[in-house]
């Protein structure tokens, strides 16, 4: 999926508007410094000329001891960084500008200003994947916004346009489509001509995209909305805008997802032409719209009629249909049971019997906006200020990945609270005791948002009970929410109270990548103080080194148990050890994929049972690098017992194990041959070789510490 955000710029929504700026030093214009840096992005030449020209503007600026002047430069920085995928170096570059705007009290002598650097302040942090920060941010910006800003002044929609994408990016859809609604709104009643506006086009494409992303169901009107953004572009001859690549990708999207896949073919190809035209071919966005490119022209020969196939790929599709029947799920009744009201040590929990899922995130931030709220701001309003809370750590839920199936175990409204070492001590067990308190029973409004009653019994004739019974890894001293130390929190977890200092490289190799996972999934709903989200954040942050050692530990799995082992234990007819290399092949690569995105981006890999849930919503993002792999391993695992156990007259049509098994040895160096053109764009290697074992000491060379345990040679 690709989203479409928009920048603001202190002249206005994405260019357009009024013409207040920051106030400039005499030494430094930064109307002049504006002016070219537009005449650079209209040249089609970011990618070669944009970073120098503001790393130049920046030490003018710097010099002159213009800090409003060098605010403007790091707003544009922020900009450019996020568009080439660059998050990591642009987390400074937004804490500096943030810093330097209260260095200069532009709350107070710019609230413009002030509105629109923490607007671009939030959409950096919700790119990085700092979603607690970002939406502070979001929060602050509309409060200086609303008051900052005119009712229809287009930065309030780029505003709404934004937040919506974090919305969508931690999984709050509805909330997601209301901004977006409220985006175009604001747009087509402040636009002179709405039927040629980039910006409403922009939006009618991010709709599309959010539709799409919602349900299969909401197909024909994203192609509706996408349809209208491609109009408005050629209405307003705006086909080399490089935001037309984004709405040709929309539609492309929407039509793969409807089932018309000539047309989605075509709409990838045709903004592939533009993103090679505005950012180039050595670019994320480049290259995940050509793997979405190749995954619909796969899925149009898979659909086209046998007349128009030639005899060879009709019996390789054949064969693939014959081998897939095999292995397609059967669909079987469910059957549902009458069980008891069950009571939990944390309190009654009642269950509504409900037609559709409602997720365990949602459930647990009703249940803290509903009744953890009101508790704070009642009986600890002195402690209100320093408490965080939100849904952190173990169980499906956290991860997102919850469904039906897991409502019997472990399920019931629950959120954490967390607090220092002195709030603990001073009221962390009268605070637990009312968080205990708390009733669990809710229900549910006909747009599915849940309800809670209120504090003690509720009134439950108009609830149907399901029982959800705790295991024992839940409950006592392994119990999942309620109140904790911040830093036993995090030790329950990972043995560490907060992340190990970056240059203490042992320690970090010591964490595994799901512990990581699960110390840092979830959401934070409220922390004032900071200090939790600051712990949290520090296990995100994995020390570059330990990154590139752990890429190269992939690599060498990945050519041991898939180039090297798999093919010799098929030729030996060895089953079992087949199975394992492939196992080990599958996860070794898993990991490198969420690796090579970097952690502090997209989170690490969870463990085993949430991999692929993982791998597929890490796929769908835009940009993301080696978007290809999930599917090509799903392919891997569907064969893998044909080509392992098959046997003769198994699999493939009858044809025995060994297409089954050529298909496997072909997917596994498809994925290493993939694995190295990413290396080669990410300057992490010089070499082609493709057995990917050899790459591992051009890994290596990038990095900079001598510690031994980082090193394989």
């Amino acid at each position: 999926m690709i989203d479409k955000e928009v920048d603001v710029h202190a002249d206005g929504y994405a260019n357009a508007g009024s013409d207040d700026h920051i106030c400039e030093h005499v030494s430094f214009d930064a109307q002049r410094f504006l002016r070219g840096l537009d005449a650079i992005f209209d040249a089609h030449k970011a990618p070669e000329q944009a970073e120098p020209y503001l790393q130049k503007a920046r030490t003018e600026a710097e010099h002159s001891h213009n800090d409003a002047g060098l605010l403007t430069v790091l707003n544009e920085t922020m900009g450019f960084y996020r568009s080439q995928g660059r998050h990591t170096d642009n987390l400074p570059i937004i804490r500096e500008s943030l810093s330097i705007a209260d260095h200069l009290h532009l709350q107070e002598i710019d609230p413009q200003a002030w509105a629109t650097t923490l607007i671009n302040a939030a959409t950096g942090m919700r790119a990085a994947g700092q979603y607690e920060e970002a939406e502070q941010l979001y929060r602050q910006a509309l409060d200086a916004a609303t008051s900052a800003f005119s009712p229809t002044d287009r930065r309030l929609a780029a505003l709404h346009n934004n937040m919506s994408m974090l919305y969508s990016e931690t999984g709050r859809l509805n909330q997601a489509k209301r901004e977006l609604e409220q985006a175009l709104d604001l747009l087509e009643q402040s636009s002179p001509d709405a039927s040629a506006d980039i910006d409403v086009a922009s939006t009618h494409t991010n709709l599309a995209l959010l539709l799409l992303q919602m349900d299969r169901y909401w197909a024909s009107d994203a192609i509706q909305h996408a349809q209208k953004a491609l109009t408005i572009y050629r209405t307003g001859h705006l086909e080399h805008s490089a935001h037309y690549a984004s709405a040709l990708a929309g539609y492309a999207q929407a039509c793969y997802m409807a089932g018309c896949l000539q047309d989605a073919v075509s709409g990838y190809e045709h903004a592939l032409s533009v993103i090679e035209e505005c950012y180039g071919r050595n670019t994320d966005y480049y290259h995940t719209t050509a793997v979405n490119l190749e995954v619909a022209k796969q899925a149009l020969h898979k659909h086209m009629p046998s007349s128009h196939k030639t005899r060879e790929s009709q019996e390789y599709q054949e064969s693939q249909e014959s081998l897939e029947s095999q292995h397609a799920p059967k669909s079987i009744e469910s059957q549902q049971s009458s069980e008891p009201h069950y009571m939990t040590e944390s309190g009654a929990s009642s269950i509504p019997a409900i037609s559709h899922h409602i997720s365990g995130l949602a459930l647990s931030r009703a249940f803290w906006n509903d009744l953890g709220k009101p508790l704070l701001a009642g009986a600890y309003s002195a402690y209100q200020g320093r408490i965080a809370a939100g849904l952190v750590g173990y169980g499906s839920e956290c991860f997102g990945f919850d469904d039906e199936l897991s409502r019997d175990h472990d399920f019931a409204p629950r959120f954490c609270l967390w607090l220092t070492d002195e709030d603990y001590d001073a009221i962390g067990e009268q605070l637990q005791a009312d968080y205990d308190a708390l009733s669990r029973d809710f229900t549910v409004a006909e747009q599915g948002k849940p309800h809670f009653a209120g504090h003690g019994s509720a009134n439950s004739d108009a609830l149907t009970a399901s029982q959800s019974p705790l295991t024992p890894r839940a409950q006592g001293e392994f119990r999942r929410d309620g109140v904790f130390r911040i830093g036993d929190f995090f030790e329950r977890i990972t043995l560490f109270r907060e992340a190990p200092a970056q240059n203490d490289v042992a320690s970090w190799l010591s964490l595994q990548e799901d512990t990581l996972a699960t110390a840092t999934n979830g959401q934070v709903f409220a922390d004032p103080l900071g200090v939790f989200s600051k712990t949290r954040q520090g296990f995100k942050f994995m020390p570059e080194d330990v990154r590139l050692s752990l890429i190269s530990r992939r690599l060498g799995m990945m050519a041991q148990a898939g180039q090297y082992n798999l093919p010799r234990m098929l030729q030996r007819g060895d089953g079992a050890a087949a199975m394992l290399s492939i196992h080990e092949f599958v996860n070794a690569t898993a990991s490198l994929m969420f690796l090579i995105n970097e952690p502090v981006s997209v989170g690490y890999l969870p463990y085993y049972k949430w991999q692929f849930a993982a791998m597929r919503k890490l796929s769908r993002r835009m940009a993301t690098r080696l978007a290809g792999v999930c599917e090509q391993l799903e392919d891997i695992l569907r064969l893998s017992s044909a080509a392992c156990f098959g046997g003769v007259g198994f699999g493939e049509g009858g044809k025995g194990a060994k297409p089954a098994a050529e298909r496997i040895i072909a997917t596994v160096e498809r994925i290493c041959s993939d694995v190295v053109d990413e290396l080669l764009r990410e300057g992490l290697t010089e070499s082609h070789e493709t057995f990917v074992e050899w790459q591992r000491p051009y890994v290596e060379n990038h990095i900079k510490s001598d510690a031994s345990c980082l090193h394989s040679l």
